[in-house]
């Protein structure tokens, strides 16, 4: 413990001569949600997130960036370095399963990953260097393939800096956070260099999280053969202990208080290293990247009830490097008095997957392996969309798009082993009206997927069982229509609302816990969603977005019913920013999360959930100070809740099936000293 307060002190006082001198730039702040959409969207649920807005929220944990699209929530069931929990258009997107990510043009998403198909780990991403984000909702744009069924969000990093800075953050429960960012000029090329370390041991009774994590950043951009190069570094590292989800009875039975653990030796680490490069010239874009991946995770949620001596723990591994390329172009073509776009590229991405396994552990000790596989997966997919205008007033656009997925699996037992490989073409259109230089209305068509894990296509026994089951197909399609309208007025008022439905063929998930598939059923979501943004004066703005849903199996099934269990049916975030003095800022921020469906009959549902954030900024010359109150009024909700079936020691039943809960963090203040020159 003395060491890593070591560490974050003397973090705090690096002096500026250390790092050179950045580079002589105005500074801009761009906020995504004041920049006109008008004539370039393609749906009314797109946008753009800018640095601003980035900047001037407060966050408990840093994937929260990702709830800054609208209907998003993000969430977490265990320990600070784990992947989040997404939700989104009636998805329990789990750790990503329908939600694709990049940064750079590098996927986030992990394929066949130890601990869920899709997984989506945001902790490497250090937000002071985030440029904008830019999200799509549904499945209709061709450039995005697998895990794009309920969206997508784009991270794009800083060139540059407006001025370096040293940042030093301190809060309660041991929490530290420190961060350092300089460009500056080297010959006709700029170096950006970034640093984060953070140390948390969060407001547990039984357990410190003990959470060290730190944060790399190296970008270099330069004019190289005409066109624009950049070559980025990026290191990530992460070790933490978890509190994981406790029964109510546990409570109830003055076993354990609502921040106390059962299992306190669970946690993990985790490792990612990238290095990418994008060249960019005129209308074309290539990129390609290489990622190096390492996750060691252990869980217990059901504590006794597989193993009534040694518990239920069970470690989840995920070793492997990642290699891709992308290649796109743009292109007008001038055909009858119209000028005719075409948007078109080349997806490339080999998974190689030197170690996934699950083990059963004791206290961090490995016991015994229920499968172990070593798992080779390549894609390819090709995309075509152009953009036709119909009238002065309409454009159409369509597009289509082919993916290809090989994989070869190679497990502990011979039987799971084998190789599959499967295809899909998906088709988009799309009408897009724009009534004047104010308001656009827009009709969507298009189809997506997601891959499902390689291991359940090749599956034949059950690992945990040892009897027969089914494999699965690799990829799963996904459709959805959409209607909506916006509205821009670049002085006070951006507002966009948007009526979708989305269908899956089949829900069937690759169960980490487990080692095996879960069967599911085709389903159907259908929503609405409102997003406002009013600046009422340069001092003063207002934004509320809301989020509805309703989510439904599309097929009967005996002794279930036909709710999709972790929908959530509604979402509402809104808040303000306002500048009462100069140099005085001010946002207040509301988030809640209505009931959430447990069971197939929704005759169990979760608790709904608000917190209010509140942070206040004064900015005194290269100074900058921060307060943030995260749960500002103390809420006692849940993060998440689940429902299923227990065993804690020295019960004799066979398990209850009751509620699960992760417990919503207590309120905590930090305070936060930046540092600009």
């Amino acid at each position: 413990m003395k060491k890593r307060i070591f560490i974050a002190i003397a973090s705090i006082f690096i002096p500026p001569y250390v790092i050179a001198h950045s580079a002589d730039l105005d500074a801009v702040i761009v906020y995504g949600h004041e920049t006109e959409l008008i004539g370039e969207a393609l749906t009314a649920s797109e946008g753009i997130i800018g640095r601003g807005e980035i900047a001037s929220r407060p966050v408990l944990r840093s994937g929260e960036i990702l709830e800054f699209v609208p209907g998003m929530v993000v969430t977490q069931h265990s320990g600070s370095g784990k992947a989040n929990q997404f939700f989104l258009r009636g998805f329990n997107l789990d750790h990503g399963t329908d939600f694709r990510t990049t940064i750079d043009g590098m996927p986030i998403n992990m394929r066949t990953h130890g601990h869920g198909q899709g997984y989506t780990d945001l902790n490497f991403i250090i937000p002071e260097f985030i440029e904008r984000i830019e999200f799509q909702k549904g499945p209709y744009h061709s450039e995005y393939g697998d895990f794009s069924t309920a969206g997508s969000a784009d991270f794009f990093i800083s060139n540059n800096l407006e001025q370096s800075f040293l940042l030093s953050e301190i809060g309660e429960d041991n929490y530290f956070r420190n961060v350092a960012g300089n460009s500056y000029k080297i010959n006709d090329a700029t170096l950006l260099l970034g640093f984060e370390s953070h140390l948390y041991d969060g407001p547990w009774e039984d357990i410190e999280e003990d959470v060290e994590k730190f944060n790399g950043l190296i970008r270099l951009t330069n004019t190289v053969a005409g066109g624009d190069l950049s070559l980025t570094l990026m290191a990530y590292d992460n070790n933490w202990n978890s509190a994981d989800q406790i029964p109510q009875r546990a409570i109830d039975n003055n076993l354990i208080s609502e921040l106390g653990s059962l299992d306190t030796t669970v946690g993990g680490e985790s490792q990612r290293y990238s290095i990418s490069s994008q060249w960019q010239k005129s209308a074309w874009t290539f990129n390609a990247y290489v990622i190096q991946s390492e996750l060691y995770l252990f869980s217990n949620f059901t504590y006794f009830l597989d193993d009534p001596v040694n518990g239920d723990q069970f470690e989840q591994v995920d070793e492997r490097s990642i290699y891709g390329a992308n290649i796109n172009h743009y292109a007008i073509t001038h055909i009858a008095d119209r000028d005719i776009s075409y948007y078109y590229g080349l997806q490339l991405r080999y998974d190689d997957i030197d170690n996934v396994a699950l083990h059963r552990t004791r206290a961090r000790q490995r016991l015994s392996t229920v499968r172990q596989d070593s798992v080779n997966e390549y894609s390819i997919g090709l995309f075509l969309e152009t953009e036709i205008p119909l009238t002065a007033k309409l454009t159409s656009t369509l597009g289509i798009r082919y993916d290809h997925l090989f994989v070869d699996v190679d497990s502990n037992n011979p039987a799971n082993s084998g190789n599959d490989d499967d295809s899909m073409v998906n088709f988009k259109a799309g009408l897009r009206y724009t009534i004047n230089d104010n308001w656009e209305t827009y009709f969507n068509a298009g189809q997506s997927f997601h891959s499902n894990d390689a291991r359940g296509s090749t599956i034949s026994i059950d690992p945990g069982t040892g009897n027969p089951t089914d494999s699965v197909d690799l990829l799963v399609r996904g459709e959805g229509i959409e209607t909506g309208l916006r509205f821009y007025d670049s002085e006070h008022f951006n507002i966009s609302f948007a009526l979708w439905l989305l269908e899956l063929d089949s829900e069937l998930l690759f169960v980490g816990d487990a080692g095996n598939t879960e069967a599911s059923r085709a389903s159907r979501r259908w929503g609405a969603e409102l997003a406002t943004y009013y600046w009422f004066t340069e001092q003063f703005s207002f934004d509320f977005e809301l989020a509805w849903t309703e989510s439904r199996f599309r097929e009967d099934a005996t002794d279930e019913g036909n709710h999709i269990d972790g929908s959530l049916p509604m979402v509402l975030s809104t808040g303000f920013t306002w500048e009462p003095i100069q140099n005085w800022s001010t946002t207040l921020r509301l988030r809640h999360f209505s009931e959430r469906t447990l069971d197939s009959f929704n005759r169990v549902q979760s608790k709904p959930l608000t917190v209010i954030n509140m942070g206040i900024d004064y900015m005194h010359k290269q100074w900058q100070l921060g307060l943030d109150i995260l749960n500002l009024f103390d809420s006692e909700d849940h993060d998440i809740d689940y429902f299923y079936t227990s065993r804690l020691q020295g019960e004799t039943i066979s398990g209850v099936e009751e509620n699960h809960f992760h417990p919503i963090e207590p309120r905590t203040i930090r305070f936060q000293v930046k540092y600009l020159f």
